[in-house]
């Protein structure tokens, strides 16, 4: 039997909240993306319990709910530190393995990391992930001197160095991915691309989105300024499709715009998992624009959640203005998206309401986009004629707005009058002095 064919893990969902009803669609959704089938879900109204963090008549619920349905994993949609894990786990058949809500979440992670950087964030959070549970088996381990207290392990006191020493060494990996995807976007900028970024929580439409913004998938530059162009954004019904970052350019006139799609925001992650995904995230955070997709068929709390959540993290780092998408309005009527426009009003106060999947609003959208950039600047170059004066010309042609070309009466010198990013004017007028410098009437 192949990998593919190997049948998924059977999981029982288990659920705690302090007050009100647990609900557990966004982690059944989790668990079927990580290869699960979720069989059943046993859920509690109460404060943690330090030692089970259920009560323990409901971990023996949960264990009678594995028995009976044979299931393989129990997924608690919640942090368990160490200890919980170990007694949660003491309770269940053997063999079955307890997943709590991060640990899911990375398996999910793991399994989209495709680049080196995916994987580098991947396993910086699984370390990160991991490095606690290993203080904890040191500390017990020093305490009591029983290797393997509580279940926990056997202790290994190079373990915990060797951690620490892991995830050193992948910052320093990363903060150097990050310096060349710096001078990368530099590079961008200074060949007149304005950067447009995609953000939001996963299944919100932001890669179908990318699709429809997308004009196609060429752009004549050098591979080492455009690795993440992709012919194959992915914009499947199912979560973290996008994990790294995928860059189209727009279609928009006027303007060369890259826009790219970034890994999608969840609900209640901690810090240390947002920070392991930094690197991902500065191409939201180093934007021009952020355009933050939100799903407008969702029930208003739990749009006003994600969009407070959403603002939390991008203003903490983010510069550039931020354009609220309300996507999906061909699943709601126009007076729910009224009174949703209404409630998001101190947030969001103009935001564009499109639908990713039929087009419906996209022209609207690329009219905010070239409002919210930054202003072109106007410039009129004067030019004298020589062997390299043409290419200099075709150069501001492939990366400005060019309103006029005009030539001289003897053709000895070339008027270019358009409109650009300050960068491209500022190398247009060096290009152009240059010319003058090496013109034989100089």
């Amino acid at each position: 039997m192949t990998e593919r064919d190997t049948p998924p893990e059977r999981a029982v969902i288990g659920k705690r909240v302090r007050s009100g009803e647990a609900e557990t669609a966004e982690v059944r959704d989790l668990a079927q993306a990580a290869g699960y089938r979720v069989l059943e879900s046993v859920t509690q109204t109460r404060t943690e319990d330090p030692a089970y963090h259920f009560g323990e008549g409901k971990v023996e619920e949960i264990a009678a709910t594995v028995a009976a349905t044979d299931a393989t994993a129990v997924i608690v949609d919640n942090e368990l530190g160490p200890y919980q894990t170990y007694n949660v786990g003491n309770k269940l058949p053997e063999g079955v393995r307890v997943i709590d809500r991060f640990r899911l979440i990375l398996e999910i992670f793991g399994q989209r990391a495709q680049t080196r950087k995916a994987q580098l964030q991947v396993e910086l959070a699984e370390l990160r992930y991991e490095l606690p549970r290993a203080e904890a088996k040191a500390s017990l381990a020093k305490r009591d001197e029983r290797p393997g207290f509580m279940g926990l392990g056997e202790y290994d006191e190079s373990r915990e160095r060797d951690i620490k020493a892991r995830i050193s060494r992948i910052r320093d990996e990363l903060e150097q991915i990050e310096r060349d995807d710096q001078h990368r976007r530099e590079q961008r900028r200074e060949s007149g691309f304005d950067l447009v970024a995609l953000a939001g929580y996963t299944n919100a439409g932001k890669s179908t989105l990318l699709r429809q913004l997308a004009a196609d998938l060429d752009v004549d530059e050098n591979e080492d300024i455009h690795p993440d162009l992709d012919s194959t954004a992915e914009s499947e019904d199912r979560l973290f499709t996008t994990l790294g970052t995928t860059t189209r350019k727009g279609d928009i006139d006027r303007r060369d715009v890259l826009v790219t799609d970034t890994v999608g925001f969840i609900s209640d992650l901690p810090h240390w998992l947002v920070e392991s995904f930094k690197s991902t995230l500065d191409a939201v955070y180093r934007a021009d624009l952020v355009l933050l997709v939100v799903d407008v068929s969702e029930p208003m709390d739990e749009i006003h959640e994600k969009v407070v959540t959403c603002h939390d993290t991008l203003y903490e780092r983010n510069e550039a203005p931020i354009v609220t998408v309300l996507n999906k309005c061909d699943t709601v009527d126009d007076d729910e998206i009224t009174r949703k426009k209404e409630g998001l009003s101190a947030l969001a106060p103009n935001p564009v309401v499109i639908s990713a999947k039929t087009g419906d609003g996209i022209d609207r959208l690329w009219e905010r986009v070239h409002d919210e950039l930054p202003d072109y600047k106007h410039e009129r170059l004067v030019m004298p004629m020589t062997e390299d004066t043409m290419s200099v010309v075709s150069w501001i042609h492939d990366n400005a707005y060019v309103q006029t070309v005009e030539y001289g009466d003897h053709a000895d010198e070339v008027t270019v009058e358009f409109e650009a990013r300050p960068q491209v004017v500022e190398q247009s007028r060096s290009k152009a002095q240059q010319l003058v410098e090496t013109s034989p009437s100089a």
